[in-house]
């Protein structure tokens, strides 16, 4: 197989777009290559289903609260209140049981009065509550309030309504790093992508990462990382490589079809699916992503013999594209053009009983 063209020409980009191509070393660099998988056709579409019944957990009477999931979302601002609502109370929907939201003081209020179930903490600051001679104490302040709660999260999805204030994206650079030092599973969507698109070490190398682009999120992480523009001729290897060369996180390229890779594998997942375009469909995702991640990784270190997949953060990106996928075609069955991102989001639960029945 590796002697066909269309697969070599695959590995030449790759091993270009990795920046070490010479055609002395085409033979070592193939070498290097073989542990990399590329699939075509059916293989490459996930077993969504399989994985969402292998890593949801049964409801247990004997659990306690918490024990099926803590998630926290880093994001709200004056501007932006719906897209930390959404991912925070997707969640709660699939299946977690306590939702936090960690948001400017502008936005707690609105947030609240949104749900009653969600925890939300008033402690973020933009540049123009904020004097110079006070950035300092106050950003030291904003990550002890965060610290504290830091080591109860199963994963925190960074981003949804974040906007782009310099002073509270420094804020958030350090609540990243000191979520890495806690091994804390993070998703980042929205202006979370705008961050760390500019500051790639935020996340390099850190495999519990994940980044959910959109079409324009990701056209920019491209032209950053491998200074190319996006080939959609060789998608999945440019992904690949993408994924690599930050330092093996996972990325989920959302699309017509939502394309996951951890730079060493690519897979697909393409069933269901809704043509309506709401805003507010990626929040639903990043939240819902960031339950089956954590679910993932609980049922790896049980040793379900049941998952072959050993990376949480990948289990997790297939598990939240295909629920999010059948919510939305659920919701668009009933609702057609007038489907709202609220809609999707009460046919989550449905979704995942017809997958997952409780028994």
């Amino acid at each position: 197989m590796l002697a066909s063209s269309p697969v070599l020409r695959r590995q030449q980009f790759l091993i270009r777009s990795l920046g070490d191509y010479s055609d002395q070393n085409t033979n070592t660099h193939q070498k290097r290559m073989q542990g990399i998988q590329f699939t075509s056709g059916a293989s490459l579409e996930a077993d969504a289903e399989k994985v969402l019944r292998a890593i949801t957990p049964t409801l247990d009477p004997n659990r306690h609260k918490g024990q099926a999931g803590k998630i926290a979302v880093i994001g709200g601002c004056r501007e932006y209140t719906g897209a930390p609502y959404f991912a925070a109370i997707s969640a709660l929907k699939i299946g977690a049981d306590l939702s936090h939201v960690f948001c400017t003081k502008d936005a707690a209020s609105v947030i609240k009065s949104y749900s009653p179930e969600l925890i939300v903490h008033p402690v973020l600051e933009e540049s123009y509550s904020v004097r110079d001679d006070e950035k300092g104490v106050i950003s030291g302040k904003v990550l002890a309030e965060v610290d504290k709660w830091l080591e109860r999260f199963d994963c925190l999805v960074i981003g949804p309504g974040l906007g782009r204030d310099p002073f509270l994206l420094d804020c958030v650079s350090k609540i990243i790093k000191l979520a890495r030092q806690s091994n804390v599973p993070i998703v980042i969507d929205g202006d979370g992508l705008f961050l760390v698109t500019n500051s790639l070490d935020l996340i390099s190398g850190y495999p519990l990462a994940v980044l959910t682009p959109n079409v324009n999120e990701y056209k920019r992480l491209v032209q950053k990382v491998l200074s190319c523009e996006v080939n959609d001729e060789e998608a999945h290897e440019q992904l690949v490589s993408l994924a690599k060369r930050i330092g093996g996180v996972t990325i989920l390229r959302k699309g017509k079809s939502d394309f996951i890779s951890d730079g060493e594998t690519v897979k697909s997942v393409s069933i269901y699916g809704s043509p309506r375009r709401c805003g507010g469909q990626g929040d639903i995702l990043s939240g819902s992503v960031a339950v089956f991640l954590s679910w993932a990784r609980h049922a790896i270190r049980d040793g379900d013999s049941s998952i072959s997949s050993k990376n949480p953060a990948t289990l997790g990106c297939i598990a939240g594209s295909a629920l999010m996928r059948k919510a939305a075609s659920l919701a668009f069955e009933n609702k057609k053009r007038s489907t709202l991102t609220t809609d999707i989001i009460e046919y989550l639960g449905r979704s995942l009983e017809d997958i997952c029945p409780v028994r």
